[in-house]
């Protein structure tokens, strides 16, 4: 996908047109659409980027990650098997609920469901706190 569609995503997405865009950037009328068959100004790109909160890496399709700190799929299944684990590690002391009554598979799945939230939201502050700032790529 080259730049100017995935700019043309983010504006949809953003419910924006490529025209209001450029006015909103101050670009002059029809600078983006001629990103089409050529490269953008790095200033004129990175405008781009801060506006929709992204990479210009992302933009310029050497990453799908929008942000530095975007979990991967692998990232997403590492943490999903490391959930699985922990709920499997549940000794039947553990495996009550608050009124004491065995976990039903409802309540485990809930479980399950936040402690991957849980372990996905500690993964990305992370990487926001310990990632050189020369490896971060949208700022």
């Amino acid at each position: 996908m080259n730049t100017y569609s995935r700019i043309k995503d983010l504006a949809n997405a953003h419910k924006i047109s490529i025209s209001e865009l450029e006015r909103t950037l101050q670009l002059s009328n029809g600078s983006i659409s001629k990103w089409a068959k050529s490269m953008p100004n790095s200033k004129y790109l990175t405008k781009v980027a801060d506006y929709f909160d992204v990479s210009t890496d992302y933009l310029l399709g050497r990453t799908d990650k929008k942000h530095f700190y975007d979990l991967t799929q692998k990232d997403q299944t590492d943490i999903g098997k490391e959930v699985d684990r922990m709920i499997e590690g549940l000794s039947t002391d553990a495996e009550v609920n608050y009124y004491g009554e065995p976990m039903t598979d409802e309540d485990r799945e809930k479980m399950r469901v936040a402690m991957v939230a849980a372990l996905q939201a500690a993964q990305i502050e992370a990487r926001k706190k310990f990632t050189p700032k020369k490896y971060r790529d949208d700022e």
